[in-house]
Formats: C-alpha cells, sequence, structure tokens
C-alpha cells in the first residue's frame, strides 16, 4: 500500500507508483490529443477528468490504523466513520453503477484485493501485476473479474455477435510466469471439451450423416478412408490423427487440397465434419501487444469520394416478415418427409486393465487405467430409456417457432419419418430442427422487407475498433485506403487488397468495421468492403462487396445465403427510398470478377446510375 498512498501527520500523500503513474498518464494523454481522428466528444471527456482523480485505491489494513475500510468490519463500524477512506470503499467495492458511469472519474483503480471473489465489476478492461505471485487460485479469480461481458451506461451487456469480440477484450500486462498460468488455464478448458470428437480417423466418420442439397447420404467404410487418406497426405493430421494448425490456416485462407474426386460432391459436409472435431490448434494464441502497431485513420477518409460512398450507405433499417405459417408448416413437413434421417446411436467400447502401484497423480490424470482396446457398435433398434424428452418444446426453442406451430409440423409427418425419434431422440430433434430453420429462413427472405429510416451509424464505429488488433501480419502501409493498414481474414481477402490498392480505377476503399452491421432474421451482418471507383470508368462507382472463396451458392452455408439475401433487399431498399444514385451490392471471389461487375470500361453520365 506504501507504494501508492502514504500516510503522514500531515495527511494522505502520493506514494511513489501514484506519481509514476500520473507522470505518465498526463505524457500518453498529450499524445492521445495529437490524433486528429479522435472524437471530439471522448477528447471533452478526458480533459474533465484531473489527472489526479482518474486513478483510486482501496486496501485492506489493520482495523488500528483508522487509516482505511477493512473488508471485514460489519455495517456499524463503517457508519461509526472509523475509516477517513470510505468513500474509495463505497465507489470500489459497493457502488457500481456509480463506478460504471460517465459522471464519475475514476477510471483505474490500485488494489491488493478488489479482484478476489466478490467483486462484481464487468467493465474490467485491462489488468496489471505489479506483484509476482505463484498462487493459481488468486490469479483465476483476478482474470475472472475481467472475462465477463461488459454493459452499457444502460446496464445492457454488449454481447451483439457482430462486436462482442472486438468490445469484449482483456489485456493482462504480467510477468513470463502468467503466460504458464494462461496456458494451464487454456489445457483446463480444451480437457473440459472432452465430449467433443478429438480424433479423425476411419471409426469416427464411418457412419455419419453427410447433409447434401440431395438428400442425406451415409458415410460408408470406404468414403471413411477416403477422408482420413485425404488429411494424411495433405499434413491436416499428426500421427495420432489430431487436427492440426496448417488445417485451420487452409480453412482460414480458403486454400484448401481438392478432396478425391469421389469425395467432391459432399464437399461443405465433409469439410463441417471435419471442423467440428476438436483440435488444440483452435485454442487463441497467447498475445503479446507491446510490439502491435497502431492504425489511423489516413487522408483518405477525408476525401470526398469515400464520404459520398459513407453519405450513401449510411442508414439504418427496421425489417419485417409477414407470412402464413400454414405455408412454412407445409414447407417444413414436405422437406422433413425427404430428408430427415437419422443416425442410429454409436457406442465406444473401451477395453483394458488398471496398471500396478498407481500414485494419486495417475489416478487424478485418469492415466492409471490403460487401454488396450477400442471397438465402435450401432444400435438402430428403439431405445427404450427413463430419459423424458420434451421434443416440442426443444424443437420450438432451437427454431423460434410457437410450439402449436412444431406440432402441426410433426404430426404432419408420415409414420416412418417421425418413428426415427425412437432410435436416437437427440439427433432426431437436432436434424429436424436444422430443417426446419433452413425452410424458415427460405420463406424469410420470400417475404421479407426493410424500410430505411433517419437513424445513421455514429462515425466513431470507425475508431473505436482499431487500438485492439494484431498488426504484425499487416504488411506495408496501403494507399487507397482508409487506415493505414487492413486485417484480413483469409489469402483470397490479401489477395483482393493488393488489386484494389494498385489499381488505377479505384479512388478509395475501405473494410467495413465490425459496428457497420445490417440486422438480418438470422443475426446482424457485416459487409466486408466499401469501394469507391473514379467517375466515367466503370458503370457502378459505388460498391459494397462481400469476398466468398466460392461463388457457388451451394457451397455457401444456408445462414451466409441467407444473410446475402437480406443484405441484396436491404440495399435495395436505400437505394430506392435514400439515394438514387444507386450502391450496387453483390459477392465476388476475386478482384477481376468485381470488375466483372462494375463494368469496367463502361462510361457511366455524371449522376447516373445502375441498380445493381
Amino acid at each position: 500500500m506504501a507504494k501508492y498512498r502514504v500516510y503522514t501527520e500531515a495527511g494522505e500523500v502520493g506514494g511513489e507508483y501514484a506519481k509514476i503513474f500520473e507522470e505518465e498518464y498526463a505524457d500518453i494523454l498529450r499524445g492521445l490529443k495529437q490524433d486528429l481522428f479522435m472524437p471530439e466528444g471522448f477528447k471533452k471527456y478526458l480533459d474533465g477528468i484531473p489527472v489526479d482523480r482518474t486513478h483510486n485505491g482501496y486496501f485492506s489494513i489493520d482495523k488500528k490504523s483508522k487509516r482505511l475500510v477493512d473488508p471485514k468490519m460489519n455495517k456499524t463500524e463503517k457508519r461509526r466513520g472509523e475509516a477517513n477512506d470510505v468513500d474509495a470503499y463505497d465507489l470500489i467495492l459497493r457502488d457500481k453503477e456509480r463506478l460504471l458511469s460517465f459522471t464519475e472519474p475514476t477510471r483505474f483503480i490500485f488494489s491488493h484485493s478488489a479482484l478476489r471473489e466478490g467483486w462484481d465489476n464487468p467493465n474490467v478492461f485491462v489488468i496489471c501485476t505489479l506483484k509476482h505471485s505463484d498462487n493459481t487460485i488468486s490469479r483465476r479469480q483476478e482474470v475472472g473479474r475481467g472475462l465477463r461481458i461488459a454493459v452499457n451506461q444502460q446496464g445492457d451487456r454488449q454481447d451483439d455477435p457482430a462486436t462482442v469480440h472486438q468490445t469484449n477484450v482483456l489485456t493482462v500486462i504480467a510477468s513470463e510466469s502468467y503466460r504458464d498460468f494462461v496456458s494451464a488455464l487454456q489445457k483446463d478448458i480444451s480437457e473440459s471439451l472432452s465430449e467433443r470428437p478429438r480424433v479423425a480417423d476411419v471409426k469416427y466418420f464411418t457412419g455419419k450423416s453427410l447433409h447434401t442439397p440431395a438428400g442425406v447420404v451415409e458415410v460408408s467404410l470406404e468414403m471413411a478412408e477416403g477422408i482420413e487418406f485425404y488429411l494424411i497426405q495433405n499434413g491436416y493430421v499428426d500421427r495420432k490423427k489430431n487436427i492440426v494448425e496448417k488445417f485451420h490456416e487452409a480453412v482460414r485462407n480458403g486454400d484448401l487440397a481438392d478432396l478425391p474426386e469421389d469425395l467432391t460432391p459432399y464437399k461443405e459436409p465433409i469439410f463441417q465434419l471435419i471442423e467440428s472435431i476438436y483440435s488444440d490448434a483452435q485454442l487463441p494464441e497467447i498475445e503479446d501487444d507491446r510490439g502491435s502497431k497502431t492504425n489511423p485513420l489516413n487522408a483518405n477518409f477525408e476525401k470526398k469520394e469515400f464520404k459520398e460512398l459513407w453519405n450513401r450507405i449510411n442508414r439504418k433499417a427496421a425489417y419485417s416478415v409477414h407470412f402464413d405459417s400454414s405455408e412454412l408448416v407445409e414447407k417444413c413437413i414436405r422437406t422433413l418427409n425427404m430428408q430427415l434421417r437419422v443416425s442410429p446411436l454409436q457406442y465406444t467400447i473401451q477395453r483394458g486393465e488398471q496398471a500396478d502401484g498407481i500414485s494419486y497423480d495417475q489416478m487424478k490424470s485418469g492415466d492409471s487405467f490403460k487401454v488396450r482396446e477400442t471397438s465402435t457398435q450401432y444400435n438402430g433398434h428403439s431405445v427404450h430409456s427413463a430419459v423424458k424428452y420434451d421434443l416440442i418444446g426443444k424443437v420450438a426453442e432451437n427454431v423460434q417457432l410457437t410450439r402449436r406451430t412444431v406440432t402441426e409440423i410433426l404430426v404432419g409427418l408420415e409414420k416412418t419419418v417421425f418413428a426415427q425419434f425412437k432410435t436416437n431422440p437427440e439427433n432426431f430433434i437436432s436434424e429436424a430442427s436444422r430443417l426446419i430453420q433452413e425452410q424458415k429462413a427460405t420463406v424469410i427472405i420470400e417475404h421479407l422487407t426493410y424500410d430505411a429510416s433517419t437513424e445513421t451509424h455514429n462515425i466513431d464505429i470507425f475508431t473505436g475498433s482499431q487500438s485492439k488488433q494484431d498488426f504484425s501480419k499487416a504488411g506495408d502501409p496501403l494507399k487507397n485506403h482508409i487506415y493505414d493498414y487492413v486485417i484480413t481474414d483469409s489469402k483470397i481477402e490479401r489477395t483482393f487488397v493488393q488489386e484494389l490498392d494498385t489499381s488505377s480505377e479505384v479512388v478509395v476503399y475501405a473494410k467495413l468495421p465490425k459496428g457497420f452491421f445490417i440486422p438480418t432474421p438470422v443475426g446482424n451482418y457485416n459487409p466486408d468492403w466499401a469501394i469507391s471507383f473514379k467517375e466515367g470508368m466503370v458503370k457502378h462507382v459505388y460498391f459494397v462487396a462481400e469476398t466468398k472463396g466460392s461463388m457457388s451458392t451451394m457451397e455457401l452455408r444456408e445462414i451466409e445465403k441467407t444473410k446475402i439475401e437480406c443484405a441484396r433487399k436491404f440495399f435495395a431498399e436505400i437505394n430506392r427510398k435514400v439515394n438514387p444514385n444507386n450502391v450496387k451490392y453483390d459477392v465476388v471471389n476475386s478482384f477481376g470478377k468485381l470488375m466483372e461487375l462494375v463494368g469496367a470500361g463502361t462510361v457511366t453520365p455524371a449522376g447516373k446510375g445502375t441498380c445493381g
């Protein structure tokens, strides 16, 4: 405590840590104010907080000192005012609403105990450890304080799928020993996922169901051997048949090796099956933010061409869907009767023996039992179990329909189709839910309408998500992008950026921030790119693009297809109601496809556009 706050006969004075903090804070603040693109509101907010009031501290010390409130003191003692730091205690440990409000200046807290169990503050974003400790329990408690979904001023959790991973980021500034702790924590998490399959071998793939547009196909032994050989041949598994990072990287980059000819018709469901296998490579890397670049907006953001493009797309809209439920019921009954196929229950039987002279650690880790033989058996007969399933309720919950509608669908099924429920209830529920959800998406698209409003996105969405990105693979500074660097998700996007940045037809472009999204019935949708071309060189000057590795709708997942179709209707409404100078929206898989769609070389008279 003395490092932060010192009590003398003359009163309370700041300790060494407090002085260092205030000096560094003031220096950093001066640098931040030089950022021309920092929102004026945030600058004003920071200017309104005196440096000595932006931090505070809480420390448990002996009650006899009469200096601070001990957390174990009873309410009567606190009311008597036996501590002159009761305000700090109340603020940090009790008054969460005040601490989270913009009117409270405290933004940084020094403490040695507040992060233990019982402290309820969801908006912890940075933890800086000043003291080395090997206490695993304390560390878990500390990290747990920061692993909560943040809330806004209204108390609403910031869990929107489009921005949740940008807002809810915990940065830990710690010693090297913390790396070992985090690694162990991730290992514990991976072990808790034991229900997920881990080995990509013939036994796992055999008998699995592949859902294709033509119907359900069961993976035969020959097909399973082909999948396993494909993974081995391309180095996507290790010697134990565990999926390795090379496979996940190929998925991200869109350059997976081609499947054998006989498996190509089942490409999408096979890759979905492979991705469902748990892999340690899926765990996030422990990042070191000290080497991160900054990614400021540059002069391209102020270009009139970008402002024109932004003004055309910057609209929010509400959607509505009106359809007759009987239409959905009929489609679902027809689809389920044709495609619902339930996999028989699968049992894995392991035979082995208990090791001699086992230790406590072996018992705890599960290494005391040595498996000698493993076999897989199937049961296609009716399951007689004491477990009761709320079939209607569970399906209704999965597909977000009323129990009455779900009942009408299930009642309409053929007897042989519905009888599969007894064979494998859980698989029946999941497969029926999936098929109903797909039909629901189809009906939604047919009857979906958007109504554009006067409400727009705040310009802060371009600055609010740039400080916590990893720019280690961002490449060289860009010429035509609104940021100096762009963070791409795949090899296709990296190639796309290179060609956008060197194109003589492109004036300015932007990777749209996650805060820019279109609401859809299947979740918010964030388009990839906004591009402004030179007038007179292309047919469509303003373009919003979605980059995908495949242009075939057969290879796009159902939810992706639904969101893309919703986006088409959204931009059609924006073009119709808001701005007659149309913005073209489409899906592309290369820069060449983009130029084909915008009509490169076609001279467009000023002010004239063509609806996409």
